[in-house]
Order: C-alpha cells, then structure tokens, then sequence
C-alpha cells in the first residue's frame, strides 16, 4: 500500500469518526463541543486511527498530493456533517415522553389545602414539573412506602429547577393539616427526606379530591375491607408545565401511563423520565421555531 493511499484510508477513517461524533453531538444537544471529555475522545481515536494507519514515520508523499487528498475528504466527508451539526443543533431530534390520554386532556382546576394551611391549585404548578400521587396518614400498608420513595425521587432531583410534588389524602375528615404535617416530621424522623418547600400534602373536600383523581387516570375509593378503609392507587403521575399527564413507553413501545410507588425500580424510571421532560424545555423544537 503506498503512501497516498494511506493518507486516503486515514483521512477517510477520521472523518468516519467526525460524522458519528456530530451526530450523537446533534441528538445530545451538545454546545461548543459537547465540553472537555467528549472532544478529548474525539481527539484520541483520530490519533489512534492515525498512527494506525499511517505510522509514525515521515511519508514520501509530496506535499502538494497530500493537500489535494486532505481537501478532497474534507469537502466530501468532513464539511457535510459539520454543516448537520450546526444547523440541527439546539432542536429537539431525541425521544420525548409520551402524552397519556385523550387529545387535549389537562388536569382539572382544583383548590386544596395543604400541611401548613395554605391553598394549593393549578396556579401554584404554574412553569413546573410536578409528581403527583394520593394517600392517607392512617394507611396501615402501601403509603408510607409510596411517600419513602417519592422522597427518594425528591431527593435525586433536588438540584433541578421548576419541579415540584403533590400528595393528596384520600381521607380528609380525618387528614387535617396539623395531622398531615405530623405524618411528615414523623417519617423525617426515620431519617426519610421530605423537603415542604415543593412537596404540598393536601386535604379539601373529598367530592373533589376523588374527581381529581380522575383527572389522573387513578382510582381512590372507600372501601370497608380494605387496609385501613380506603382504597387508592399505588401509582405516581407524572405532569408536564401544560397541565398533561406524561410517561415514558414500556419495552413494547406502549406508554407507561403511570409508574409503581411501590417499586424502586420504576422510580428510577421515574427519575429518568423527568430529566427527559425537562430537556424538552430546555431545547427548542422545529415547530417552536416555526411558529415564530
């Protein structure tokens, strides 16, 4: 193999390695490179493909061959997904979670209070992320569970804006706030973290608590034979800044819908989903643009 086909090959495997490295650039949303670690790898296997390649030895080739060879694969293999890069970065080209339900289904006005008194509606999510699920202080099974690995989810999420969490009681006659709020020192006394200032416990009226449920697409109830004299869902809701319920998809490429409060698992999947749900804010989509 002579040198100008060296050249050739090497140019030719480096661009192979530019045009990947754009385009998972492009669906990561990465900006001036993506930052230092991603450009130190870039920068590694373009030497390792080189040396590999071409050796460590001063080539023969003259000088006004190699520029014809380099200029060439730049403007064929190098320019076009530099040029990709650039006009495709800052739109959304990622999966987006899915929105759960009928067209144009948003979450119902509501009005509770919570643990310190003070009334909660949809105007107090208004611009955030929020998690929602229903309980009871007196439950005797699953909600110390469900409330536990909410706080874990809190907790991973602590240092993102714009996200908060909602409890409802399913039993307000007894689930004052006085009693709310000592349902949550008591767990952060078992050392589980719960930070009031964005998780609401509310209490209100129980007609409206159990319609809002529906709104969710979660059931509450009460029910004599079960623990505790009510029965409600297990399950955590995920809604977005528009007041929609939304989720990731299963391994069938259904919706989720809802995930498990009594599964760690599916926390983390929870967990997963939300930085997803943020990034779409965070980025720009073509229609957006469109519609400007």
């Amino acid at each position: 193999m002579n040198n100008t086909t060296k050249y050739f090959l090497a140019i030719l495997a480096c661009s192979v390695i530019f045009f990947i490295y754009a385009i998972i650039g492009s669906v990561l949303g990465w900006k001036a490179g993506g930052g230092a670690i991603p450009v130190l790898i870039f920068g590694f296997l373009i030497k390792t493909v080189w040396k590999a390649i071409i050796g460590t030895k001063e080539s023969n080739v003259s000088t006004s061959s190699k520029k014809v060879v380099i200029l060439t694969i730049f403007l064929l293999l190098v320019l076009p997904p530099i040029v990709y890069f650039y006009v495709t970065r800052g739109f959304n080209t990622f999966m987006k979670l899915e929105v759960v339900g009928e067209k144009n289904h948003k979450i119902a006005e509501f009005s509770f209070i919570n643990q310190n008194s003070e009334v909660v509606n949809n105007d107090s999510f208004k611009g955030n992320i929020y998690i929602t699920n229903f309980f009871f202080t007196s439950c005797p099974t699953i909600c110390p569970i469900m409330t536990k690995n909410m706080a874990y989810v809190q907790k991973q999420l602590a240092v993102y804006p714009d996200i908060k969490f909602l409890s409802h009681t399913v039993d307000p006659q007894n689930d004052t706030p006085k009693k709310m709020l000592d349902y949550v020192n008591d767990l952060k006394a078992k050392n589980v973290y719960i930070n009031l200032a964005n998780w609401d416990f509310v209490t209100g009226d129980k007609d409206a608590l159990y319609a809002i449920a529906q709104s969710y697409f979660v059931n509450v109830s009460m029910d004599s034979l079960a623990p505790g004299g009510f029965l409600h869902s297990e399950y955590f809701v995920l809604i977005d800044k528009e007041g929609r319920v939304r989720s990731g998809i299963d391994q069938y490429n259904n919706p989720v819908g809802v995930y498990d409060g009594t599964n760690e698992a599916q926390m983390k999947d929870l967990i997963n989903d939300v930085k997803v749900l943020m990034a779409e804010y965070k980025r720009p989509t073509k229609e957006k643009e469109n519609e400007k």
